[in-house]
């Protein structure tokens, strides 16, 4: 038995009636052609199930339609929506993602740089496990790169942020909306860019309606059970509290429920980070400020898109973060 004859672009040129050059650019979106051209072409390769062969996709347009990815987020918490979203754009341009691993390890970097610049990689996206600065990649060979989630310590590479300032000043205004006038605030590690950026965002807003200084302490609901009791043993005037984090609010919650004060008739509660897992399962569900990873994942591959067909967008390029309102701080 003969296997059946692969069709191939010229026999899609000659049943639509067009050159091949025009048939290569019907299907690749390239050039300006009518939309029935197009639409003709993209008839024929239907009808003939042409498939564009990659390899020679990838010599044609002298790009291998690939994009790497270094991460130090071993658990994934923020690189894998990250990812979800660069794929989103990614895959609209039929490129696909190789994802890498380098664990807060310089030399297990280095090594996955050196294994995507010998892969011809288009461009590489590097994000992390938190927010804040890191130092540029040693070298990319000349291939565009963008840094996503945290941003590059060089000013004139592109990174794209999540505007962590913004979400604090939307918690803010939420609480003023649902009429809270003294409000505590209850973050991480001072340390941590996210809990100082977060916190300092905060009470700048927060002007005199601020109850009390910050309290900085672990990401975790052990300390928001802690912070929440050393509020009461104070005396603090509070009605609401803005957390650096939803584990921290969810601790906040279970101490409050314990003295008898209510959520959010007594205290309206803000979470950071909208982290599903933590802020559906809080009593009550968690009011969260969202980064809107997926969307920073989008507009990263997108500003790689744009350096790779020669149009970079340098510098620092803030992602609105969003609120998502739940039961913590208005009743049912």
């Amino acid at each position: 038995m003969t296997r059946p004859r692969t069709a191939t672009i010229r026999d899609v040129a000659a049943l639509a009636g067009v050159s091949v050059g025009t048939a290569s650019k019907a299907l690749n979106g390239r050039g300006s052609l009518r939309a029935d051209t197009v639409a003709r072409v993209k008839q024929a390769a239907s009808q003939l199930d042409f498939h564009p062969n990659p390899a020679a996709r990838s010599l044609h347009a002298g790009r291998t339609f690939t994009v790497g990815m270094i991460t130090t987020d071993t658990i994934g918490r923020f690189s894998i929506p990250l990812l979800i979203g660069a794929e989103d754009t990614l895959g609209a341009g039929e490129m696909s993602v190789l994802l890498c691993d380098a664990r807060d390890d310089p030399i297990r970097e280095q090594h996955h740089l050196r294994v995507l610049l010998g892969r011809r990689v288009d461009g590489i996206i590097v994000t992390g496990r938190r927010a804040g600065t890191r130092a540029p990649l040693s070298t990319a060979g000349g291939v565009p790169v963008v840094y996503a989630f945290l941003a590059s310590a060089a000013p004139a590479d592109c990174s794209v942020v999540p505007d962590e300032e913004g979400g604090a000043r939307l918690a803010v205004d939420h609480l003023r909306t649902v009429g809270r006038r003294r409000v505590a605030v209850v973050t991480g590690p001072e340390h941590h860019h996210s809990a100082r950026v977060r916190a300092q965002a905060a009470t700048t807003h927060l002007g005199d309606a601020l109850a009390a200084p910050p309290l900085h302490g672990e990401w975790s609901e052990a300390w928001g059970r802690q912070a929440a009791g050393l509020l009461l043993a104070q005396s603090v005037d509070f009605d609401a509290v803005v957390c650096g984090s939803d584990q921290i609010a969810r601790g906040v919650a279970d101490a409050l429920r314990e003295a008898g004060r209510h959520v959010p008739r007594d205290v309206a509660l803000v979470g950071f980070d909208n982290w599903d897992v933590i802020a559906l399962a809080s009593r009550p569900p968690l009011t969260s400020i969202d980064m809107d990873l997926e969307g920073l994942g989008r507009a990263a591959a997108e500003l790689l898109l744009k350096a790779i067909d020669g149009s970079p967008a340098p510098g620092l390029h803030r992602h609105p973060a969003k609120l998502v309102i739940r039961d913590s701080t208005v009743s049912a």
